[in-house]
């Protein structure tokens, strides 16, 4: 079940899976110099706290880059720290690592691992285009023509036998479904953008999407 959030939820096994949650990004920019406003933890954690608290999953994936540099752990606040400790409390918490964050953490709970696999299904961060996959990493978003005005959200990119999810992260850009990496995992534009609404999703092939 994709959830308009941005969020897949697996009934038979309980699992909620967000993407690309790109914590302390803000606070990682600012160390460049680079000064954005220091509350995308803040509000990414409180739109994971509303999901979690609608689907009450037994266990929650977060599929890569959940923190934007492998520093973003310590750089936490205490808040926030706080606040991850009690949507970790009675559910089972795996951190898939990605590119953002290839190691481990100290101190934040759950447990860490390149790739998670669960009956037909692998979750990763990278996709690969194999079949079966649920992969982050690419920031799905499209683009159409409705009613003379152009509308770009951020989507779900699907075919028959793989998934690409959009990044769940207040602060994540995206990149185009008419991308060359996107023909590329998909082997051509015979897959579909669901795009996020506010309360549901919009479905249309990527060959009517357009381009940025």
């Amino acid at each position: 079940m994709c959830d308009p959030c941005g969020a897949l939820y697996w009934p038979a096994h309980g699992l909620l899976v967000v993407s690309d949650l790109h914590l302390e990004k803000g606070s990682s920019f600012a160390r460049r110099g680079m000064l954005l406003p220091p509350y995308d933890t803040a509000a990414t954690l409180a739109r994971l706290t509303k999901l979690i608290a609608h689907y009450a999953p037994r266990m929650m994936v977060a599929l890569g880059d959940s923190f934007h540099d492998g520093g973003g752990p310590s750089r936490l606040a205490a808040e926030d720290r706080d606040s991850i400790a009690a949507l970790q409390r009675g559910r089972d918490w795996v951190w898939i690592t990605g590119n953002h964050d290839p190691e481990p953490a100290d101190g934040i709970g759950g447990v860490f691992t390149h790739t998670l696999t669960i009956d037909a299904l692998t979750f990763r961060h990278l996709p690969s285009g194999a079949h079966g996959e649920i992969a982050g990493h690419l920031h799905p978003v499209a683009k159409i023509s409705q009613r003379g005005r152009s509308v770009r959200r951020r989507c779900f990119a699907v075919d028959a036998t793989r998934m690409v999810m959009p990044a769940f992260g207040e602060f994540t850009g995206g990149l185009n479904i008419r991308d060359a990496a996107f023909a590329d995992l998909f082997g051509a534009l015979d897959f579909t953008a669901h795009m996020l609404g506010s309360d549901r999703l919009y479905a249309f092939t990527a060959k009517r999407c357009l381009g940025d």
